[in-house]
């Protein structure tokens, strides 16, 4: 593979602008690259055509909006949705800082998956073995991302997914604050009370270039830089919901151990899982099924239907969705006294590396993605950074968790174990 594709966005960037390379040639080698992987990782649904100057290219997940091309969220009923007005926000602002988006990337029927699979363009594999996912929702994004298609890219998390395929497939991605970037154009929108826990976030294979693109993506060129020096650090590998397997919890330890940090659980984590889903579907999913009916999507997949189902001991009436609120509010005044005495939290992704395609919907796995949802709910941002890998050599992250609006100090931790451990490394594809 051509080294040019490892580096970094920042650093494609710098060779064009220094003239050492054009631009024209930097997007002809990227999109060779995704004819070469694409038919084995199908992460990429359309490519598209550049034929302006250009810096530095990115990948947009398809619940993002594109100008002149249609955003499907893997979705039947949207399959001949017409083209998009203009570009998301977020699109707009990365192509105001000489980036082209070069492809549209998989993911999970209407995203409503840890998987990504639908009816539409088939199921995304792991760059680091074609048998097993590469996350979801953003799990295309992840994927194009490993394997040198895209030097970074758009994804979106309600629940984990940004961070989640991140984890997966071994680079580095930040959930956002809650609210902190601007969502217009995510397709479908966020509304009433989800907008509580779903963000847009970037994913990339090195830290550096969230650090360099989040303050563009925030519009805030006054985003200060956080340092490692004096943080007070905490750390724990089992959340009470799920123990992780032996070689994550391996990972989270080394990690921890390279940044000095104590270990301590915060108060009530454990109520994470119940309060995400009691959260999410308090009308049993009733919303989300009329709302598939109205695009359209009178058929869908059987992971987002396994989604659907396990809304349905969740429902309850308005008495009972005052009370989640009430628990949740308690929740996050418990997390955030917590960081009166930690600056940071490290902990697993999820409570195991990449599962084989199919396995994430079953009941005895699916509450191992709370970890992600404990920060879904807090609205903390919170970054994932490869730091090790399993025994069949699967990548395995590090969650980074801090406090609202101090995404400096998450990337800065990011960035210090991606030097300790290596970050991401090229898959064998």
């Amino acid at each position: 593979m051509n080294e040019i594709l490892t580096l970094s966005a920042l650093d494609q960037s710098k060779l064009v602008r220094d003239g050492k390379i054009t631009w024209e040639d930097l997007f002809a080698r990227h999109y060779d690259r995704i004819a070469e992987v694409n038919p084995r990782i199908n992460a990429v649904i359309e490519t598209l055509p550049v034929t302006t100057p250009a810096h530095f290219p990115f990948s947009v997940k398809d619940s993002i909006e594109i100008a002149g091309r249609s955003c499907t969220a893997g979705t039947l009923g949207y399959r001949d949705r017409p083209a998009s007005a203009e570009d998301a926000t977020l699109v707009a602002r990365l192509r105001s800082a000489g980036g082209a988006p070069i492809a549209r990337t998989n993911l999970p029927d209407l995203l409503f998956a840890f998987e990504s699979d639908n009816l539409l363009f088939g199921r995304t594999n792991n760059p680091y073995d074609l048998l097993r996912t590469s996350g979801g929702s953003s799990g295309g994004e992840a994927a194009l991302i490993a394997s040198c298609g895209s030097p970074m890219g758009l994804g979106s998390d309600a629940a984990g997914s940004v961070r989640l395929p991140a984890h997966f497939c071994g680079i580095a991605a930040i959930k956002p604050t809650s609210g902190r970037l601007p969502r217009e154009g995510h397709v479908p929108p966020a509304a009433g009370w989800v907008e509580q826990v779903w963000q847009i976030g970037p994913m990339a294979r090195h830290v550096k270039d969230l650090i360099a693109f989040l303050p563009i993506l925030m519009g805030d060129s006054r985003y200060h830089r956080g340092s490692v020096a004096n943080l007070r650090v905490a750390y724990f590998v089992d959340n009470g919901i799920m123990t992780p397997d032996e070689d994550t919890i391996a990972v989270v330890e080394r990690a921890a151990k390279a940044l000095g940090a104590a270990y301590a659980r915060p108060a009530g984590i454990e109520k994470t899982y119940d309060l995400e889903m009691g959260f999410l579907a308090p009308d049993g999913a009733d919303g989300l099924r009329a709302f598939l009916r109205s695009i359209g999507s009178e058929r869908t997949h059987p992971l987002l239907d396994g989604w659907l189902a396990k809304h349905e001991p969740y429902r309850t009436d308005l008495a009972g969705f005052a009370g989640v609120w009430a628990e949740l509010d308690e929740f996050r005044a418990r997390m955030r006294s917590f960081l009166r005495d930690y600056d940071v939290i490290l902990s697993p992704v999820a409570a195991f590396p990449a599962l084989p395609h199919g396995k994430s919907i079953d009941n005895d796995v699916f509450p191992g993605f709370s970890y992600t949802m404990t920060h879904n709910l807090t609205g903390w941002p919170a970054a994932v950074v490869r730091c090790g890998e399993s025994k069949e050599g699967l990548p395995i992250g590090v969650q980074i968790a801090t406090a609202p609006n101090r995404e400096d100090l998450a990337l800065s931790v990011a960035r210090r174990l991606e030097e300790t451990f290596g970050g991401w490394k090229p898959p064998r594809i």
